[in-house]
């Protein structure tokens, strides 16, 4: 028997703020969270903007010591995850703490952290190395402190599939769930790379914006002047639980996963088949899940990243998947406001879409202001839009051709 999924948490941490009250707000309103890089002296890079999280004091969130000592990608995890649990008012119990995963998304880790002690390693010589360096750095470390902090016994899982993580991982969980390897979920994604090997590196791919000038406008997706995108921080975490389990305590319930699709394209290291192929067959897999078609989506949470190449290519499979109705369905990209968030972006997202359902907003593209004809669709531009969504889905596609979509349900008896 297929389980019914639901959300009944969300906890947001990201450019646009800290908490899932601020950060909806300020999508709603289009505000951007692009600025000037302060985590590093970029004075010296051709890009020299990204979307960093502000204001965030790990010890708000986390114990002392643990404060002090965790990496950034590893205090955002942990402080979106108690966000959502207490969102949903689940308590941890033992017995029962064995029924409960922990699965995230994160592509690169403590990469901030990798940076200093190769400087360490060269400058003073492998006995200055930190003890603390390899557990902190690599990216499983945050689903495993998440369940540490919280007391969670049950599967620890991480998915490093580059700007599809946080999407596979809010998947994946709910597979285990409908599955009945578990009753719940911590999912979603996690990153903090605003580092200048990473800024240095995406520079040389010619993956990034160099509007440098004007931050809050560098990322445009679908806009025909759109020259890369703005790389982000943060995480996005769900409370995934199944639905008799929500009901019975008397749950608050955001939407219901209702499919979940994933796919490869085979193709290249960083671009898309020129045919859109693994989006589409990414697409129709999570309809087919859903056992929903083409006509049943109200609402596209866009990868949109603002990059020449992905964004006339997911229209291209909009189009092919839905065909004549793609023109009639919102689509909207919050990578716009939020920059791209790489391993988060997929929780973070996956979050977005379920308060699109829940508040009856579908927020809005902003920096769309020259048409681009190979992008031709309805991109909610510059605000928020007033609607009810029924269904909703999210899109992740990342490097090594690597996709997944979410397709999510307002929840109905």
């Amino acid at each position: 028997m297929r389980r019914r999924v639901v959300i009944t948490g969300i906890g947001l941490v990201t450019p646009l703020g800290v908490g899932t009250t601020a950060s909806w707000a300020a999508l709603c309103r289009g505000r951007s969270g692009v600025g000037p890089i302060t985590r590093f002296d970029a004075s010296g890079f051709d890009t020299r903007i990204a979307a960093e999280v502000r204001g965030f004091k790990a010890a708000d969130f986390l114990p002392r010591k643990l404060a002090a000592r965790a990496e950034p990608f590893v205090a955002f995890a942990c402080a979106a995850a108690r966000m959502a649990l207490d969102d949903a008012g689940l308590s941890i119990g033992n017995p029962g703490s064995e029924r409960i995963a922990v699965v995230a998304g994160c592509a690169m880790g403590g990469l901030s952290l990798l940076e200093t002690n190769c400087r360490t390693v060269s400058q003073r010589g492998p006995r200055w190395v930190s003890p603390f360096f390899v557990p902190m750095m690599i990216s499983n470390m945050a689903a495993g402190i998440v369940a540490m902090d919280i007391g969670v016994r049950g599967p620890n899982l991480t998915f490093s599939t580059a700007c599809a993580a946080g999407t596979h991982a809010v998947g994946e969980a709910a597979r285990m769930i409908r599955a009945g390897q578990v009753d719940a979920a911590i999912a979603g994604g996690t990153e903090a790379v605003v580092a200048p090997t990473c800024i240095a590196g995406f520079a040389a791919m010619r993956a990034l914006s160099t509007c440098n000038e004007a931050p809050e406008q560098a990322s445009r997706p679908f806009d025909r002047k759109r020259d890369g995108f703005v790389v982000g921080e943060g995480a996005g975490f769900l409370i995934l639980e199944r639905l008799d389990q929500a009901l019975a305590r008397g749950a608050r319930i955001y939407a219901e996963v209702a499919g979940y699709g994933s796919s490869c394209d085979a193709h290249h290291l960083t671009q898309p088949p020129p045919d859109a192929d693994g989006a589409i067959r990414c697409m129709r897999a999570a309809l087919a899940d859903a056992g929903l078609g083409p006509g049943d989506i109200d609402y596209i949470n866009a990868h949109g990243t603002g990059t020449p190449l992905n964004d006339a290519l997911e229209t291209l499979a909009i189009k092919s998947v839905f065909g004549e109705r793609a023109h009639a369905i919102p689509v909207s990209a919050s990578k716009s406001m939020t920059g791209h968030l790489i391993g988060a972006a997929g929780g973070v997202e996956a979050a977005f879409c379920a308060l699109a359902i829940r508040n009856a907003t579908i927020p809005p593209t902003i920096n769309l202001e020259h048409p681009d004809p190979a992008c031709d669709l309805d991109y909610v531009p510059h605000a928020a839009r007033q609607a009810t969504i029924t269904t909703a889905m999210s899109n992740s596609f990342g490097f090594g051709g690597t996709n997944a979509t979410l397709v999510l349900q307002a929840w109905r008896d």
